[in-house]
């Protein structure tokens, strides 16, 4: 697959570098750029990124990044079978527990919620990091779901992290999921409080709190360059009153 001509492989974690360094020099630099390639379009060409992983993996396939990028771009494209069989193996390589979460939330892809649970109460939980131990709570949150268990759901997000006034890089995450599942079990109001409160820690937007917020406050946005629109500014005063709606936030007294 091509590689751009910006992309050197220098990009590239210098823990990653370490890893290619048993590599010959030539053979690095290549398997490098696609891993680079695997970042950069993991997110907006899952496909693409997904087409680099298996150029990397048939260069360097005993190398462990290289399997745990294989295995992201498998689960980004939601090959999940694929992406839990390289994250075992990369498992194997390093002997590291970073992707216990990631591979629990593979079993759920593949229909077995009762194996993630299974793996969210197993020791290696414990030698998680914090944000580790987070992603398997919403992997278990996610897992009680499936199974039809709501109330096991909220339940089982209800911990120090979600109750924190402290803004970590997961707290959007764990405060969506929580008033996501409110909100599954009917508890709206309450569910309205928790989206609210994850517009306020997701600073990055990297989740659709605020949408969702927006419709239950009942808002609705419109596109100002939809066809019907009018000409000329004042035309109509309708276009005023959309645009007032777009900019609608939440009041005041709901915020965290």
């Amino acid at each position: 697959m091509p590689i751009p001509e910006d992309v050197t492989g220098d990009e590239i974690d210098k823990d990653v570098r370490q890893e290619l360094q048993s590599l010959p020099k030539t053979l690095a630099e290549d398997v490098a750029k696609n891993l680079v390639m695997v970042a950069r379009l993991i997110d907006e060409d899952p496909e693409g990124a997904y087409g680099y992983s298996r150029v990397a993996l048939r260069l360097a396939s005993r190398v462990a990044a290289v399997r745990e990028a294989a295995g992201f771009a498998a689960y980004a494209t939601q090959k999940y079978s694929e992406a839990l069989a390289e994250f075992r193996a990369a498992r194997r390589m390093t002997g590291t527990v970073e992707l216990w979460p990631v591979m629990a939330d593979c079993e759920r892809g593949l229909g077995r919620p009762e194996k993630a649970l299974d793996m969210a109460g197993a020791p290696e939980v414990h030698k998680l990091d914090k944000a580790g131990q987070v992603e398997m709570r919403l992997v278990a949150a996610g897992a009680r779901r499936d199974m039809g268990q709501l109330d096991a759901a909220i339940v089982t997000l209800q911990s120090p992290e979600l109750a924190s006034n402290s803004v970590q890089p997961w707290t959007a995450r764990l405060r969506y999921a929580y008033a996501d599942a409110l909100l599954a079990a009917g508890r709206e109001r309450e569910a309205r409080e928790w989206f609210a409160k994850a517009v306020e820690a997701d600073r990055d937007g990297s989740t659709d709190a605020s949408d969702r917020l927006a419709e239950l406050d009942g808002v609705e946005f419109v596109d100002a360059l939809a066809e019907d629109a009018p000409d000329e500014p004042g035309e109509s005063g309708e276009s005023g009153e959309a645009a007032g709606s777009a900019d609608a936030s939440p009041e005041d007294g709901d915020k965290h």
